[in-house]
């Protein structure tokens, strides 16, 4: 898959950009609490931000919590996603984690945002290293992703059903539920996660898990109550620190 027919895609105004609430708030408050035991103000850049929805509730969550001074760019490659994520008010610039890197100075940043972004980049390597390098010393990583072992994906491919959050197509679900194709090329496990952020020189990597917000509504009180177990959970919720 080359990146000009992935531009494409991310351009196409029916492509989803946004991600789950619930997931949305927990992060912003994962970012609150470090900047507020912090003992200057921040600097944060939220890369992939989509429709800014998440930069967005972040930046109230921070502004609402005592002590909590930062302040978050928000970095995407759609065009169209940086002219919605204008209008919440987001401070927005154009730029991609991989291919030629962000446009920061090497341990510029405190926090690096990293949400529902990985599963859709070809090098995630790369993109995890790029994060370590813009990060200061001891910065920062908040990342989420889906969870290819959620418990209901265990259920499907028990009965040879493709797993919610995998494509094997940009025009097309195929084999599985559901009817939104968003591009996904990586799917992690909690291992699996937990282990590429090790190589890539993070540190004191904490993983909690998020309900998944297109759980059918009969069974989002059992998503909530496994979620607690971030090996079986809908979202893998990932918060690492870069080796000083």
């Amino acid at each position: 898959m080359t990146g000009h027919s992935l531009q494409r895609f991310y351009e196409d105004p029916a492509t989803p950009l946004s991600s789950g609430l619930e997931r949305a708030q927990m992060q912003a408050t994962m970012l609150a609490g470090i900047a507020a035991s912090s003992l200057r103000p921040l600097v944060a850049v939220d890369v992939g931000c989509g429709d800014g929805m998440a930069t967005a509730l972040a930046t109230v969550r921070c502004e609402q919590t005592p002590g909590a001074d930062v302040t978050i760019i928000g970095f995407d490659w759609s065009c169209a996603a940086l002219d919605r994520a204008r209008r919440r008010g987001v401070s927005v610039a154009r730029a991609a984690v991989d291919g030629f890197g962000l446009p920061l100075a090497r341990g510029s940043v405190d926090v690096v945002i990293m949400s529902e972004l990985i599963e859709h980049l070809v090098d995630t390597d790369a993109a995890l290293a790029e994060a370590g390098r813009v990060l200061v010393p001891g910065g920062r990583l908040l990342l989420s992703t889906p969870n290819l072992a959620a418990w209901y994906n265990r259920v499907l491919l028990a009965f040879g059903i493709q797993p919610l959050f995998t494509e094997v197509s940009l025009r097309g679900i195929y084999g599985r539920p559901g009817s939104d194709v968003v591009g996904h090329l990586r799917i992690f496990t909690r291992r699996a996660l937990e282990e590429i952020l090790a190589s890539t020189g993070f540190v004191e990597i904490d993983i909690t898990g998020a309900p998944y917000h297109d759980v059918p509504r009969l069974f989002r009180p059992l998503d909530r109550v496994l979620c607690r177990t971030p090996a079986l959970s809908s979202i893998l919720l990932a918060s690492a620190r870069r080796a000083t």
